[in-house]
């Protein structure tokens, strides 16, 4: 183990990414910082540094605990970093959550069955009752011409 290692390397090896390459990418986009300083993939990271990680709508905060660079098993992911993300950002991701449906994202598709009924529970019961006694279908409005 070494004294330093990659930050794409790190965000992977501590599964915080899925790939290298998606860590890599959340570098370049700017979406990795320490310090308050974005950073690149090349990076090197050491013990006790912060690194914050922008994974809309939250900003996950980590402490690195070890820098290692070959992928641990979930188990020991513990020993590799604290996750000290703040109250308000879990918040901030419930209220996304429970709100997912209105704002949802571009490119997400059409809602689901479940979506569409958490709207449907979401606006209340259906109103088509009290605009069927407005709005009659009946009606003839060539009657007027005549």
């Amino acid at each position: 183990m070494s004294d330093v290692a990659r930050i794409d390397k790190w965000l992977w090896a501590a599964r915080i990414f899925k790939t290298r390459s998606i860590a890599a990418d959340a570098c370049k986009n700017g979406r990795v910082s320490i310090g308050g300083v974005n950073v690149k993939p090349s990076h090197t990271v050491k013990a006790g540094e912060t690194v914050c990680v922008r994974k809309p709508p939250v900003t996950y905060s980590f402490r690195i605990l070890k820098t290692i660079e070959q992928r641990v098993g979930a188990k020991l992911v513990p020993e590799v970093y604290e996750n000290v993300t703040t109250a308000d950002q879990y918040e901030l991701l419930e209220m996304n959550r429970i709100s997912g449906f209105v704002n949802r994202a571009r490119g997400t598709g059409r809602p689901t069955k479940k979506d569409r009924r958490a709207m449907d529970a979401f606006v209340g019961p259906s109103l088509e009752g009290d605009f069927g006694v407005f709005f009659d279908d009946d009606d003839d409005w060539d009657e007027e011409d005549s």
